[in-house]
């Protein structure tokens, strides 16, 4: 049918989000568990569906989650690993779909025992995030709010100040954020579950051993020491909130604060995000 409309169809995608997965191992007494929610956007020659409504085409969103449940039946190995699995089968399988995205994250489940786990509620997630288009798999992976702190070895002066700057400046203060990295590979690692590990203990290490004179001060030693622990990386994104924690005036009560009684900060927070990306040879 010829298309006499003045408009086009733009970017677009369609998939099933918030898939949750539990996979229990059970080779041995001691079983294995992993939590995941999965999430997949499909794109391609889809234009007489949004015009038409021809859903040709289509292939189910429900369709989409029974798929992750299914290849999930065997294993499931690095969340790296199965989501570049489900987006190649996706675009291979599909013929109107040219393009797929998977993104994963994995909610971490600390043992008890051989059988026994705890988790809190919310917390650190790993996350992996994978888009294929039918020749090439680009693959990221990275961490999402994970909580840091450090009590001192923290400032934050020598800033601009105008007629609207009552912020004083500091030589010791809190610095707490929760950590949003994610770090995209140039190659794939020999194991993706130890690149993550290697990371994240840069990450920690980097958060832990630098004096703080800002907030993007550790945001750039934070990627700094990934790109340099994993060689595979080709750039980090973060993104690093400042969790802010102010001094409480106890002198109405007739006391003095040493530095030791805080007030947590809610809203509004500073958001200090950036890439710091590995220098083309």
């Amino acid at each position: 049918m010829p298309n006499d409309s003045p408009f086009t169809l733009g970017p677009n995608s369609y998939g099933k989000s918030g898939v949750r997965l539990v996979h229990v191992g059970r080779d041995s007494a001691r079983h294995e568990i992993r939590d995941l929610t999965v999430h997949t956007a499909l794109s391609g020659d889809l234009d007489a569906t949004h015009r038409t409504g021809d859903n040709t085409g289509v292939l189910p969103t429900d369709t989409q989650k029974n798929t992750v449940y299914a290849f999930a039946r065997d294993g499931i190995g690095p969340a790296e690993a199965f989501a570049e699995r489900l987006a190649r089968h996706f675009v291979d399988r599909t013929p109107a779909i040219t393009d797929a995205r998977v993104g994963i994250e994995e909610h971490a489940w600390t043992r008890l025992g051989r059988h026994s786990f705890t988790r809190g509620e919310g917390g650190e997630l790993r996350t992996a995030d994978v888009h294929y288009d039918g020749q090439t798999a680009a693959v990221a992976s990275g961490i999402r709010d994970l909580l840091l702190l450090n009590t001192t070895d923290s400032a934050f002066r020598g800033f601009r100040t105008d007629e609207y700057t009552t912020l004083p400046e500091t030589d010791d203060r809190i610095l707490a954020t929760a950590v949003t990295a994610t770090w995209t590979y140039t190659a794939a690692p020999a194991s993706y579950d130890t690149a993550f590990d290697d990371a994240r203990e840069a990450l920690l290490a980097a958060f832990a051993d630098t004096y703080s004179l800002s907030l993007q001060q550790t945001l750039y030693a934070v990627g700094e020491r990934i790109l340099k622990a994993i060689p595979e990386v080709g750039e980090v994104r973060l993104s690093m909130p400042n969790r802010h924690h102010y001094l409480y005036d106890l002198e109405p009560f007739g006391l003095d604060n040493p530095g030791t009684v805080f007030q947590a900060g809610d809203l509004p927070y500073g958001l200090i995000e950036g890439t710091v990306r590995r220098e083309a040879t």
